[in-house]
């Protein structure tokens, strides 16, 4: 009990909470870019302007297939190459965005194709022009169809955070080796206190889209 008292300590507990913090603004900020982009990207994917949306399709396939893990190097390490150099957090939060938005333009792509196309051609058919009938008729159909596939992916998005560890980004996981690297018998208290932290913040997302799915059907 004793090693359980110390490795919960109110010190050990606050600075993970602090790291819970980081965790929880860094995957807010990524969530919000990544779905604007990602909405953005998957209409135009699915729209089919001529040459463009071909490359942007090359490119969000290109993406999806990269480890998440290489992206966050590419930011850090590879960028300041460049002349970009960013701190932990702000690399973190950009390969973040680029990663799940080239997710979510599949998810949107796909949940735009899942609405009847007689939809579409029926609003055009009452004189509202292609982008009035996307904005009015078919997004508010595919979003309350996405919205498992983007909860999930959003909750993803939550746990993968914990791969900038990688580049002293000072959130959950790192402050947990931080505090059992002074003692290793803090390794499992750790490990358990940081998953169940996980856990809620999932969960509570979960819950929170669950209840928005049911308000949009």
């Amino acid at each position: 009990m004793s090693i359980l008292s110390d490795a919960y300590s109110w010190i050990n507990l606050r600075y993970l909470l602090l790291g819970l913090g980081v965790t929880i603004y860094v995957s807010l900020i990524s969530i919000v870019l990544s779905a604007i982009f990602g909405l953005i990207l998957g209409i135009i994917r699915y729209s089919k302007i001529p040459v463009f949306s071909t490359i942007i399709g090359f490119i969000v396939d290109i993406i999806r297939n990269l480890p998440l893990l290489l992206l966050i190097f590419f930011t850090f390490f590879g960028l300041p190459e460049l002349g970009l150099r960013q701190s932990p957090t702000s690399a973190a939060i950009t390969a973040l965005v680029v990663f799940e938005s080239a997710m979510i333009a599949e998810i949107v792509r796909s949940g735009i194709l899942a609405v009847d196309s007689g939809q579409m051609e029926g609003a055009r058919a009452n004189g509202l022009t292609y982008w009035q009938a996307m904005r009015h008729i078919i997004l508010p159909q595919a979003i309350s169809k996405m919205i498992p596939a983007l909860v999930s992916q959003f909750i993803s998005l939550v746990k993968d955070t914990s791969l900038a560890t990688i580049i002293v980004l000072p959130e959950l996981l790192y402050r947990a080796q931080i505090i059992y690297g002074q003692d290793s018998r803090y390794m499992l208290p750790m490990y358990v206190i940081i998953a169940a932290m996980y856990f809620v913040v999932c969960y509570s997302l979960s819950r929170v889209a669950k209840r928005l799915e049911k308000q949009l059907n």
